[in-house]
């Protein structure tokens, strides 16, 4: 376990981002292994939708944890755990579930700074004890912060990255390993979180004709340690496998 969270904390380097195609089970897990993935990561809202749920911490947290053991027996690559907001109203008990995942296999978590169905972010307090309790696992923790989630960086990008910032620092201190900031792919604010998180930086991949990257390149460029792709992955494969069942429905051979 001990060499499995060191092995994926060393492959978030700032410049030479670890790529990580989200999964939701066994079966998608292993596909991404052979590929040549270098660590696996669960995505919440492939895996809820996978189960018949919805985002949010819908999926008991007993279903969540067989589905993760199912994932770590079937590979020896370091497995991320996306635990949502923690599942725990306190931060006792998030350390608590915290430690169920440690027990499970898996060397890291995503840990949300939102509550479910919230729209306003924990206070920054509050969250670092969450952290605080969910470190005590010995686990990388990627601590999420939803600060640009609702809000244009065109418009406010210096006064978002300050708020980002000061949570980056308040979850560093806090025992958090990196920093995951979805919902932005404006390139001045990234580049400028970049340089001054005391942690690596997790950026979410946006494909260019959506507002985002021209390439992996050029969030390494910005110093970005880790690059994840959400939801995109579980719904590239459920329009596939939409595509093949129209293609055979109306009288033609899967591809």
């Amino acid at each position: 376990m001990t060499n499995t969270v060191e092995i994926f904390k060393n492959l978030h380097v700032p410049g030479d981002p670890l790529v990580l195609f989200n999964i939701w089970d066994a079966g998608s897990a292993k596909a991404v292994a052979s590929a040549g993935a270098k660590a696996l990561a669960t995505g919440s809202y492939g895996v809820a939708e996978a189960m018949g749920f919805t985002d949010g911490e819908t999926v008991p947290l007993d279903t969540v944890l067989a589905n993760l053991k199912r994932i770590v027996a079937g590979t020896d690559l370091p497995v991320s755990l996306d635990i949502e907001s923690g599942y725990g109203e306190t931060a006792e008990q998030v350390g608590a579930s915290v430690a169920l995942v440690k027990e499970a296999g898996a060397a890291g978590i995503n840990l949300e700074d939102r509550m479910p169905g919230l729209d306003e972010l924990t206070a920054i307090d509050v969250q670092a004890r969450r952290i605080e309790e969910a470190a005590k696992a010995g686990l990388f923790v990627n601590a999420r912060c939803d600060v640009f989630r609702g809000v244009s960086a065109e418009d406010h990008g210096p006064a978002l990255v300050e708020k980002v910032l000061d949570r980056a620092k308040a979850y560093a201190d806090a025992g958090a390993s990196g920093l995951f900031v979805p919902f932005t792919a404006h390139r001045a604010s990234i580049a400028a979180i970049c340089e001054a998180s005391p942690i690596p930086v997790n950026i979410i991949w946006r494909a260019k004709a959506d507002g985002g990257f021209d390439a992996p390149a050029e969030l390494a460029d910005f110093g970005v340690a880790r690059i994840s792709h959400g939801h995109q992955p579980w719904a590239a494969a459920m329009n596939r496998l939409a595509d093949e069942a129209r293609r055979v429905f109306a009288g033609g051979v899967p591809s």
